[in-house]
């Protein structure tokens, strides 16, 4: 990790080489626990893992995600894996399990219409894609940092804009926060994929919203 800032006894920077073990494992714990729609469709910590990993071989030279660790411990408290937005889609996706399937469409539906077929420049847009927290650091505003950090590093290399697709209504309000606007909407409740509704019983959260924000 590249120190950028320190806050509540947690050092924020930009992720490396050496972070993306305890990164993807993270990430891996927190979004099948916690995220709506993988917990729905049964998405196992391993699979979630799988995932993550065929995302971080662009992660060091990108430059664009953040970490966040215990000043104390060197734990990791906290991640966010951005990309650019023109990133095309990480080879052998297509070899993760069926279970991703219903989430990938209800997401690529977001994307659809919010691009309307228009194509993005790279270096133009930043896609804050994945934001975990770990448990032992929760309620300590790590996801807001995280944000922060993130948003200021992606100014500083030139970035204009900011996307994010928010899954639950705790990340919701966390992008709101900082300044993200509600775009496009989907229901959970009346998704359906192959004819079947697998997000039917999510409760608490009406559905994923793709949000966005100018950097300048």
């Amino acid at each position: 990790m590249i120190r950028e800032r320190e806050h509540i006894g947690i050092v924020f920077g930009v992720a490396e080489e050496s972070d993306l073990q305890d990164m993807t494992r993270l990430l891996g714990a927190v979004f099948s626990q916690y995220d709506p729609p993988a917990v729905a469709t049964g998405v196992t910590p391993g699979e979630f893992e799988d995932f993550v990993r065929l995302l971080c071989p662009a992660v060091p030279a990108a430059g664009l995600t953040i970490v966040g660790r215990s000043v104390e411990t060197g734990e990791l408290a906290g991640a966010l894996l951005t990309e650019d937005s023109a990133s095309p889609l990480p080879s052998g996706i297509d070899r993760l399990s069926k279970r991703f399937d219903p989430i990938f469409d209800i997401l690529g539906q977001l994307d659809t219409d919010y691009r309307q077929g228009k194509p993005v420049a790279t270096g133009e847009s930043l896609h804050l894609f994945l934001l975990g927290v770990a448990e032992t650091f929760g309620g300590r505003g790590v996801a807001q940092q995280l944000v922060t950090s993130c948003l200021a590093n992606g100014l500083r290399r030139g970035y204009r804009t900011a996307v994010t697709e928010a899954t639950n209504s705790v990340s919701q309000h966390i992008f709101r926060k900082q300044g993200f606007v509600d775009r496009v909407q989907r229901s959970y409740r009346d998704h359906r994929y192959e004819g079947r509704a697998f997000f039917a019983a999510i409760d608490g959260h009406a559905g994923p919203i793709l949000m966005d924000r100018s950097l300048r």
